[in-house]
């Protein structure tokens, strides 16, 4: 079972950064495509970002030019940089390796001044 723990969420106004992290738990995910999702309350999963396991990217249009997905092998870990957070990127954000069957808790991110 692949899993992953995602941290990093808070409170940030409008026009601020976060990065969130995703930790690979007793697993390897070097070699892994791994996905970053949002949920807001009421609303279904959105998929914000993917990075395959040869560095390659892809995003949301919501996102694209604001937010960028990378990872560092060595820390057995992907990261997503937020950048001009808006109101409406309030969400809990996970992370997904390709091969895990669950979702992890989340973190949450909230967006207000």
């Amino acid at each position: 079972q692949v899993q992953a723990v995602e941290s990093g969420g808070g409170l940030v106004q409008p026009g601020g950064s976060l990065r969130l992290s995703c930790a690979g738990a007793g697993s390897i995910l070097s070699t892994e495509v791994v996905f970053w999702y949002r949920q807001t309350p009421g609303k279904q999963r959105e998929w914000v970002a993917t990075v395959t396991s040869t560095g390659r990217t892809d995003y949301a249009a919501s996102v694209k030019g604001r937010f960028t997905i990378s990872r560092d092998n060595a820390k057995n870990t992907v990261y997503l940089q937020m950048s001009s957070l808006e109101p409406e990127d309030t969400a809990v954000y996970y992370c997904k390796p390709a091969r895990s069957t669950s979702w992890g808790q989340g973190t949450q991110v909230t967006v207000s001044s």
